[in-house]
């Protein structure tokens, strides 16, 4: 019969046949490093949200024009997008979903919708 390893520490694991860890200890250290992965992905998910969320309430139209600081004071985080679009005149509008944006000079950004 194969010994079972700790999930942790790969020690062996004593016990019921379906018990994973050595002791408490090993079960919380597992745990901890596999949700704070995920909680970087997360708090990235959330923040593509806001971006569309803001984009989609300052934008009904499928175009407008806005401050950077009007974004900026409602939460947008410029760093998250989901894609770029680069036109023929190397011009780059940023995606968070369908939801766009082109960065204008004088502080100003143009908000687009995708065409589907």
């Amino acid at each position: 019969m194969e010994k079972k390893l700790c999930l942790n520490c790969n020690l062996p694991v004593v016990g019921r046949t379906d018990k994973k860890f050595c002791d408490d200890a090993c079960r919380s250290t597992y745990h901890s490093k596999c949700n704070n992965a995920d909680d970087y992905v997360k708090q990235i998910n959330l923040q593509l949200k806001r971006n569309r969320k803001i984009l989609l309430a300052l934008n009904p139209e499928g175009k407008a024009k806005v401050s950077r600081k009007e974004l900026q004071a409602q939460g947008f985080d410029f760093q998250c997008f989901t894609s770029i679009y680069k036109t023929e005149k190397n011009a780059c509008y940023y995606f968070c979903y369908e939801m766009g944006y082109l960065l204008l000079a004088q502080e100003y950004v143009l908000l687009v919708k995708k065409k589907q």
